[in-house]
């Protein structure tokens, strides 16, 4: 039972309500109010506003044979759009939806080498993009996910690129005029598998690109610790004095499992400076001795961050978002096998099928959200595929 001043209460319906109607796709007032257990005058009240405000629309009527056909609703995914930010090492990508996540367009930069002008190089990515036309809202936020540790809106924490005193929340804010929002890119991935592909209230999504992250859901929220560094599994150590990392510890699992040190480590047994993952594709599948030893090294660390995840968090799911299992999915069952122990035989491990794109599918949800006020967002019956 909600108590407080009906100003308040009534905001809390509506957006008790908007989040029904968004989260069932279709649905008549009467089966709203009944869902959420208010009068039938309360719901259409709220609706009206929300109508008004170009917030919901009236799609058709509902197909029954009892009686009058109810008015169906949904959310006017139009109302507004939300660009999507993958802040990356090396390149930077951008995605411009609707309120729905929909009606996407993407675009990629390479990431300048110098990070001072990294706004100025924002604002141009974003003013370049084709934009939607006559929406009541316009922009209505910004996410950028960053690939290191994010705390207040803020950067505390970036092992690969610097935008320390980058200030870029507060800048972007300034230049565009809406709410600006950075999350940690592991945050973003696993917001974005929930919302749209793996709807699991206890989620470990496992990122793997320039170092490794863990997004983690627990109890259908966002786990992120009390100051932001719940989930940087790249920096559990699994090798005791081991190779250095940027953090400042030894052994990190990063050190030894990230696609950048595979790689590193596949030129290095090549004897070249420098390997692509393509490159290293075409020599494991002819079976190339190096490249398959690197395959070793990735499922033998994997395996163990994995199952200190399982004993750690007990999740429900396991999502691997790397190149090695999205190009080679019987690493899976490799990895699977390395956890038969009776802790970790109910797990279910599998590979993103968002791909490069859950981390923008994840920030524009988390744009969608602060716009509209809702808590949670189901966007499943969408299946997205990377265009990467």
């Amino acid at each position: 039972m909600v108590t407080g001043s009906k100003e308040l209460i009534r905001d809390i319906n509506t957006h008790l309500v908007l989040e029904t109607i968004i989260n069932q796709a279709t649905i008549s007032r009467a089966s709203t109010a009944k869902h959420l257990g208010l009068t039938k005058a309360t719901v259409s009240a709220i609706v009206q506003d929300l109508i008004n405000r170009k917030l919901v629309i009236e799609i058709g009527s509902d197909d029954t044979n009892l009686g009058r056909k109810p008015i169906l609703l949904s959310l006017n995914k139009k109302a507004g759009y939300v660009v999507s930010i993958d802040l990356g090492v090396d390149t930077i990508s951008a995605l411009i939806s609707d309120l729905a996540g929909e009606d996407c367009c993407i675009k990629q930069i390479k990431t300048p080498k110098n990070t001072l002008n990294i706004v100025n190089e924002l604002i141009k990515l974003i003013e370049t993009m084709n934009t939607p036309a006559d929406t009541p809202y316009g922009l209505v936020g910004i996410t950028i996910g960053i690939h290191g540790v994010t705390i207040h809106n803020q950067v505390s924490f970036t092992p690969y690129y610097n935008l320390t005193g980058s200030n870029l929340a507060e800048s972007l804010h300034q230049h565009f005029g809406v709410p600006i929002y950075l999350e940690n890119e592991a945050n973003l991935s696993v917001i974005g598998e929930k919302t749209f592909q793996y709807d699991y209230s206890n989620i470990a999504n496992i990122s793997v690109h320039s170092g490794i992250g863990l997004g983690i859901v627990i109890n259908d929220q966002l786990f992120t610790g009390y100051n932001g560094r719940a989930g940087e599994f790249g920096h559990t150590i699994v090798e005791i004095d081991g190779r250095p990392c940027p953090c400042g510890n030894l052994g990190c699992l990063e050190q030894y499992v990230s696609e950048r040190s595979l790689l590193k480590d596949f030129a290095r047994l090549k004897g070249e400076d420098e390997m692509d993952f393509e490159t290293y594709q075409k020599m494991y599948e002819e079976n190339d001795p190096a490249a398959v030893q690197i395959m070793d090294q990735f499922v033998k660390y994997m395996s163990v961050g994995i199952n200190n995840i399982l004993n750690a968090y007990n999740p429900e799911i396991v999502i691997i978002n790397s190149s090695f299992t999205i190009q080679f999915p019987h690493v899976l069952e490799k990895i699977e096998q390395s956890l038969r122990s009776k802790m970790n035989s109910y797990i279910k491990i599998v590979p993103s099928v968002l791909r490069d794109t859950s981390i923008l599918l994840g920030g524009a949800c988390v744009a969608i959200k602060g716009f509209l006020g809702v808590n949670n967002l189901k966007l499943n019956n969408t299946k997205y595929q990377s265009p990467f």
